[in-house]
């Protein structure tokens, strides 16, 4: 039967349902009006809508607006959504090109990096898309990413983390050492909380963040140490700043107090992934230590060279010179 108004509490629902014989998809749903006239449009809306998509296919109907809401259903993470959606609004998925998209992230984001637009528009924007066109619901969309700095990332060392620390605030130094340790990205940081800790176990429950989902990392016993001495302060978390801004002041204070380079907070990270790296860990343990999402992120980002052309002289270290003895003597050898 064709949909059909009534109301409950005074709000308008609509009920029946819609499409041809083994097709038709049920309805009952809240309207959220308590305009009878406003209803009888959605209602028509509703049913222009099932129409229209049964005669020329779902991707003449999909909005990028229903694709993110798919997207979310699916569980995937709605990270940089808010923004896209609203620009985009009702706009047809088959109508949004690489060139629109691209248009869209200068205008949500004028004035940061390339890289930021990668991960704040492109890489989200295609990933809702893609999702909606793996259900046959739209066709694929391929958008060139913006180019970025290759510039080598400056990582923090065991070093300027002590000196950080000797002239920074309890909960601000214990955080640095956190991150380097962890490898855990400053705003995961930020929301650890106290239930998040098992210091007796030496592990920490690092929530879902930006790209990767929960893991749970260990605590070196310096670390334990440096918890385990916090105060805890009511309503806020392990290391009471609320969000990144509010730790700039107090960051720059201590690296200039510390007479270091201001380095940013994310450099812990960074020397978490370059110290294991070049002590020998291979590039797929570091990537799942650190919640990368893959290890050729880890290798494309952090596997720089160390430009010392003295390295060779290891292809003739103390074992290999040995062995080159061995095999002298043993020619000697041969010819006497």
């Amino acid at each position: 039967m064709p949909l059909k108004l009534y109301r409950r509490k005074g709000v308008y629902y609509c009920r029946g349902t819609i499409g041809p014989t083994g097709k038709r998809r049920r309805y009952n749903v809240s309207l959220h009006t308590t305009d009878k006239d406003i209803a009888a449009r959605q209602v028509a809306e509703i049913e222009s809508g099932h129409w229209k998509g049964h005669f020329d296919g779902p991707e003449a109907i999909l909005t990028f607006a229903r694709a993110a809401q798919i997207y979310r259903a699916a569980g995937k993470s709605g990270t940089f959504l808010e923004p896209i959606e609203k620009y985009l609004g009702a706009t047809l998925v088959k109508d949004i090109s690489e060139g629109s998209v691209q248009l869209m992230a200068k205008d949500l984001y004028p004035n940061v990096s390339n890289a930021s637009l990668n991960r704040l528009v492109i890489v989200p924007t295609v990933a809702v898309i893609n999702h909606a066109a793996r259900s046959k619901l739209c066709s694929r969309l391929t958008i060139e990413r913006y180019e970025e700095d290759a510039k080598v990332k400056e990582p923090a060392t065991l070093e300027w983390v002590t000196k950080f620390r000797a002239a920074a605030k309890p909960h601000l130094g214990a955080m640095v050492l956190f991150m380097y340790l962890t490898g855990a990205r400053p705003g995961e940081a930020i929301a650890l909380q106290w239930d998040d800790l098992d210091l007796q176990r030496g592990t920490v429950l690092i929530r879902e963040s930006k790209v990767s989902k929960e893991r749970v990392a260990h605590l070196p016993a310096a670390l334990v140490v440096a918890l385990a001495n916090l105060k805890h302060v009511d309503g806020r978390g392990v290391f009471v700043y609320g969000r990144l801004s509010s730790l700039k002041d107090s960051w720059k204070t201590a690296c200039k107090k510390a007479g270091i380079k201001l380095l940013t907070p994310h450099c812990c990270r960074h020397g978490f992934a370059t110290g294991l790296l070049r002590r020998g860990v291979d590039v797929v343990t570091v990537a799942w230590l650190g919640g990368w999402k893959s290890a050729e992120q880890v290798l494309k980002t952090y596997g720089h060279a160390i430009k010392n052309p003295k390295l060779t002289d290891l292809l003739t270290g103390p074992e290999l010179a040995h062995y080159a003895e061995e095999a002298a003597e043993t020619k000697v050898t041969a010819t006497a």
